[in-house]
């Protein structure tokens, strides 16, 4: 088994698009874009006999100077990978130990990973739970290895995938009846959806700001979603969709694709017109967007860790539920203490250093919407 490093774009995506897990922020391009917010991207990949790719990462590193750790320090991160068949498990043991290896030669406080790797399907509890043996095997094994389930989930640890191969009549009868419902009553009241583009990345950011102060959640400032939305929409591979009410945009979503998958990763919408339903018009048109697109699944990111209504995401996880997806409980992200003593004094320190930059960027998010 050999470890490369791929050194361009169309290389790499054509090595990755097609191995298990293949997802839109291990491509080059996102790779890019954390590139221009400090991160150093490092695209690995693991060779088989046969000299065919059959696994990849992409880890970014980051230098870290919070106060009182000593300079020069990095932490890492593989965001939603790495890819590879983790039933296969040699090359799962080797690519584990060539990452840990990495991260020591780096010099990193720790890595972070987070596969979209299944554990279970279905809510806990309920008949349609079951587990997957695959997912529940690589979780004892990083225990075994002295990895730890981390404090900071970067991505959702669950969420809600629907599937795209059926025709959209028996998509539309799998939904819940509510929800098949509103689609056609958000029709009926004038909602229109439109594919967009570069030219409304301003738009887009407004209705977003606006959408994270009314919601009160938390979103970088506007050179990051301009950087995202721009390398991601020139490739093709991102497009959002926006639905408008006698011409006038009233909300939208990013919808990023990617190896045959379609993910909604940013939602946003204004106050009027809320009563015509149009976010349900919006998920639809998305889901027959990326199905044209030739995508096989459409994932709804994110979805409760816990089953009950306390939980900040049930709300958002009720009206993903309606449209028929099947619930996925995935792996989650796991850290690799390089240096045990360093990794607990920046875990202790990191959820006051979140805090403080929350605050700030709701500051600032509200600040970009004054006149």
């Amino acid at each position: 088994m050999e470890v490369l490093a791929i050194k361009t774009p169309q290389d790499w995506n054509e090595k990755i698009e097609n191995l298990p897990g293949a997802h839109a922020l291990q491509t080059w391009q996102w790779g890019q874009v954390k590139s221009g917010f400090g991160w150093q991207p490092f695209h690995l990949g693991w060779r088989n006999n046969s000299d065919k790719i059959n696994a990849a990462a992409l880890v970014l590193e980051r230098t870290v100077r919070p106060a009182g750790l000593p300079l020069g320090l990095s932490v890492m991160y593989a965001p939603r990978g790495p890819l590879l068949d983790w039933s296969d498990k040699p090359l799962a043991t080797q690519v584990l130990n060539d990452l840990q290896r990495f991260a020591e030669q780096q010099g990193a406080i720790f890595l972070k990973i987070d596969p979209d790797l299944p554990i279970g399907y279905g809510i806990p509890g309920e008949e349609s739970e079951q587990d997957n043996p695959v997912g529940e095997y690589i979780q004892h094994d990083l225990i075994n290895r002295g990895w730890i389930l981390s404090e900071e989930q970067i991505q959702f640890k669950n969420t809600v995938i629907v599937d795209l191969t059926e025709d959209p009549e028996a998509m539309l009868m799998r939904m819940k009846s509510k929800t098949r419902y509103n689609i056609r009553l958000a029709k009926r009241r004038g909602v229109e959806v439109r594919a967009g583009g570069i030219d409304d990345i301003d738009l887009l950011y407004d209705m977003y700001a606006h959408t994270s102060v009314r919601d009160d959640f938390l979103i970088r400032g506007k050179d990051y979603y301009q950087e995202v939305w721009e390398q991601f929409f020139t490739a093709g591979l991102a497009e959002p969709m926006i639905a408008e009410v006698e011409g006038a945009p009233v909300g939208a979503v990013v919808i990023f694709r990617f190896g045959g998958r379609a993910w909604y990763i940013h939602g946003m919408s204004l106050d009027e017109h809320r009563e015509k339903m149009f976010n349900y018009r919006l998920q639809w048109e998305a889901m027959l967007h990326s199905k044209k697109a030739g995508c096989w699944e459409y994932d709804m990111w994110g979805a409760p860790d816990e089953f009950n209504e306390d939980d900040p995401l049930w709300g958002v996880y009720r009206f993903k539920d309606g449209f028929g997806g099947k619930f996925v409980r995935t792996l989650g992200a796991w850290d690799y203490p390089v240096r045990p003593f360093l990794y607990k004094s920046y875990t202790q320190m990191l959820p006051r250093i979140l805090g403080w930059m929350r605050q700030k960027g709701k500051s600032e998010t509200k600040r970009s919407l004054s006149p």
